[in-house]
């Protein structure tokens, strides 16, 4: 396989676990929304958390994707 076609396939990839992840992070934007009155606040904080790590997980698959492309552009 060449180096292209790796780097394509990556790209693939990343473009799913970006899906997911965003999708992942939007569920729980609207779960606390909904929530936000009658949840105990040890899950509240603890969804706040976890919709941060996700958001910070969506900026690091960015960032790969641009450096991948970068990569593929000087090929």
């Amino acid at each position: 396989m060449s180096k292209t076609d790796r780097i394509k396939e990556e790209l693939g990839w990343l473009k799913v676990a970006f899906g997911v992840a965003a999708a992942v992070c939007a569920s729980l934007i609207g779960w606390l929304a909904q929530q936000y009155g009658s949840v105990s606040l040890p899950l509240f904080i603890t969804g706040i958390v976890t919709t941060g790590l996700v958001a910070v997980l969506i900026v690091f698959i960015n960032k790969r994707v641009y450096k991948r492309l970068d990569e593929l552009e000087d090929l």
